[in-house]
């Protein structure tokens, strides 16, 4: 809504004032017919040019009509027009002007109702053409951009138009545009703000997710075992090439079991036992009795730096 300028209210101040005052002078002259006539012309005088004159805000554009039919377009700024034969039919807003709008339970290429939510940015260009070629403009691009929202979600799939927002505003942008051109009307911009689906679709397409995510790690997992193995090949064919480097290794194995603090039974197959050549399972047991006592030692006495595998075949 306009805000009243207060100028052409001053101006119908001062004319009325400046005009009783002069009808009161001529009363004091002994002339009451004249100091009537004064005062009525300066009533009439101070209304016609109070009316005459209109301001336009730098934003505004009017539209005067004479006699109904179209004589100009004015502002920004002060500007008159003649009382009775022209009229002011609209103040039109040049600046962008931001408009929301919805489609409610559209149903994509895919069958699938949603609820999208956009924001329109648009600007007048051409203030005759929107004030004369259509009735009410806002209006009318307000319902524009709901049919062509409607029309675009109706051949768009779901999935397209949850990945592709930038594709459906451009779209959109085009053909709102090509609608509200010959109105004088220019789109800069559609935002689409949201899409919103059927919960019991969006619960099915979160499982749907999950089961990729996990489908996903498992064959990860399976290409790390597959890595696993052939480096377990290759560190065997290292190990039968050189025997040495096998007992060693199995020697680590065994020690780094038994120096853990609670490990307290240890099962070790035969067959590694004659591999490592520990002297059976005697050998073994003074081995993990040894082990034990260092581990209780060295909680009462203090760190302790552990032991290799060469003090291991000397203990032995």
């Amino acid at each position: 809504m306009r805000n009243s300028n207060a100028l052409p209210i001053l101006i119908f101040v001062l004319l009325l004032g400046a005009g009783l005052s002069l009808s009161y002078a001529s009363l004091e002259l002994g002339d009451p017919h004249k100091s009537a006539l004064i005062a009525l012309v300066s009533v009439m005088a101070a209304l016609i040019v109070s009316y005459s004159i209109k301001i336009a805000n730098q934003w505004e554009r009017v539209v005067v009509l004479r006699l109904g039919r179209f004589s100009a377009l004015k502002g920004p700024g002060l500007f008159l027009i003649i009382p009775i034969i022209d009229v002011v039919a609209y103040w039109i807003d040049i600046r962008v002007i931001t408009t929301a709008f919805k489609a409610e339970k559209t149903l994509t290429k895919d069958t699938v109702p949603v609820d999208v939510d956009a924001v329109l940015f648009w600007k007048v260009v051409d203030p005759k053409k929107a004030a004369l070629d259509v009735a009410d403009y806002e209006s009318a691009i307000n319902w524009a951009a709901q049919t062509a929202l409607r029309d675009v979600i109706g051949k768009t799939m779901l999935s397209d138009m949850l990945e592709g927002r930038e594709k459906i505003s451009a779209e959109l942008r085009r053909i709102i545009d090509v609608r509200t051109e010959p109105w004088g009307i220019n789109v800069i911009s559609v935002e689409v703000k949201d899409v919103l689906i059927p919960s019991a679709l969006e619960d099915a397409m979160s499982m749907q997710a999950q089961a990729e995510r996990e489908r996903q790690a498992r064959v990860i997992l399976g290409d790390s075992e597959r890595q696993i193995a052939e480096k377990f090949g290759e560190a065997a064919k290292t190990y039968a090439d050189n025997p040495t480097a096998f007992h060693l290794r199995a020697m680590n194995m065994l020690y780094e079991g038994l120096k853990k603090e609670n490990a307290t039974i240890v099962i070790v197959p035969s067959t590694a036992i004659e591999t490592m050549q520990l002297g059976g399972l005697a050998g073994v047991t003074a081995l993990s009795a040894s082990l034990s006592q260092k581990t209780a030692s060295k909680a009462a006495v203090g760190p302790w730096s552990g032991a290799p595998p060469s003090e291991l075949a000397s203990e032995q």
